[in-house]
């Protein structure tokens, strides 16, 4: 079977967290492979996630690592055994791997909290805010691409529409409730549908108000999606040149510190759909 020639992100997560099991003991990649009866290239070429692996062989190379976290082990295994094309798939060789692979990402996330300064967060945005945001880009993207593009976020919102609801928590600073994308009524239509999903149990909707004295360091939006087990937990951030992937320890920790003192200064639920409403008012 050829390797992947671009694996998900997903797939190199799998990938990654049997070379960390791997080298927390101390062990080569051509011992592994002998292991496997084969050799270092197939190692790497399973932790760089461009070839599949069993939820057997997950077992057995744990079992050989002295992996003593058994809800882990699991949680790879469960990953490992994901032959599912998910709704995102019909949008490959439409949209860029990203887009998909953040769909897929919001899919598996036990829980999901976000930090937005300049924009509502795209899980939460109306069709006709998500068509104000592109508006400028119409002089480099096909109409096509741009029904494509809104298409997909409004389908991303499935999360919270399931029967068992993604659990939701979003700060956003005054900043980006104040921004006009599209307009004035576009804007109250975005302001009042912020509204409504701040009123599902699933949802929690917090502001950062101008009034706050403390820096927020979040330009590049994180999101924090929580994974079955810790070790599994994601961050994403949304750049102009695209989405990156952070699950290091260290960088895990970073964003958690960050999230938390986010939500330290932020206003409470209550205030903070007062303020959106009086956002809304003034339009």
């Amino acid at each position: 079977m050829p390797p992947r020639s671009s694996p998900t992100v997903r797939q190199a997560r799998l990938g990654a967290e049997l070379r960390k099991l791997r080298e927390a003991a101390g062990m080569a990649a051509r011992e592994a492979g002998a292991f496997l009866g084969g050799n270092q290239a197939q190692i790497s070429h399973i932790e760089a996630g461009r070839w599949g692996v069993s939820a057997d062989r997950v077992r057995r190379l744990a079992t050989c690592y002295s992996a003593s976290d058994g809800k882990l082990v699991e949680a790879l295994c469960a990953m490992a055994e994901e032959r599912g094309r998910g709704w995102w798939e019909e949008y490959r060789g439409i949209l860029a791997p990203g887009f998909l692979d953040l769909a897929e990402l919001e899919h598996h996330a036990t829980y999901l909290c976000c930090v937005n300064v300049i924009n509502v967060p795209g899980v939460l945005q109306t069709e006709e805010y998500i068509r104000a945001i592109h508006h400028s880009y119409r002089h480099v993207l096909p109409a096509e691409n741009i029904e494509a593009r809104v298409e997909f976020r409004l389908r991303r919102q499935s999360v919270l529409e399931r029967d068992v609801p993604l659990p939701l928590k979003v700060i956003i600073h005054e900043a980006a409730l104040r921004m006009r994308f599209g307009g004035r009524k576009v804007t109250r239509g975005q302001l009042e549908y912020l509204l409504e999903a701040s009123e599902r149990p699933s949802v929690t909707l917090l502001v950062l108000p101008f009034t706050c004295e403390e820096f927020i360091e979040a330009t590049d939006a994180p999101t924090y999606a929580g994974g079955v087990v810790p070790q599994l937990d994601t961050v994403q951030l949304d750049s102009p040149t695209g989405n990156f992937y952070l699950g290091a320890a260290a960088q895990l920790n970073k964003y958690r510190v960050l999230l938390d003192f986010a939500e330290r200064l932020s206003l409470s639920e209550v205030k903070s759909r007062q303020l959106i409403h009086h956002i809304a008012r003034e339009l």
